[in-house]
């Protein structure tokens, strides 16, 4: 399962092989000015949109890849009807990142 690698400047969303097939894609870096939001949903599923191209899908059991929808594309490593965290990005060639895990991802607090 993708986990999160958590520095000081953003995080890298870091996939197995199997997730790096799945999806058609390696690991993502995403440096923190980059993300707008990050909320933590219980039922990640139901926050899929779009239609899935490249990657796999079977539906509600995974998807792994990119979605295209009107709001962008979206990169997703979603696992059944689990709980995971929706990343809302700027700036960056993903609208939205969407993983399932039991990790808390939260931005750092910046001390002035």
């Amino acid at each position: 399962m993708a986990q999160f690698v958590v520095t000081d400047q953003g995080f890298t969303l870091a996939m197995s092989k199997w997730e790096r097939l799945g999806s058609l894609h390696g690991d993502l870096e995403i440096p923190w000015q980059h993300v707008d939001s990050i909320s933590h949903v219980e039922d990640l599923w139901v926050q899929l949109r779009g239609v899935r191209a490249p990657g796999t899908g079977i539906p509600g059991v995974i998807m792994l890849g990119t979605t295209r929808s009107r709001g962008g594309k979206d990169f997703c490593a979603v696992y059944k009807h689990r709980p995971g965290v929706v990343i809302e990005l700027k700036n960056e060639f993903f609208a939205r990142l969407l993983v399932t895990t039991n990790e808390i991802l939260e931005t750092p607090t910046r001390k002035t």
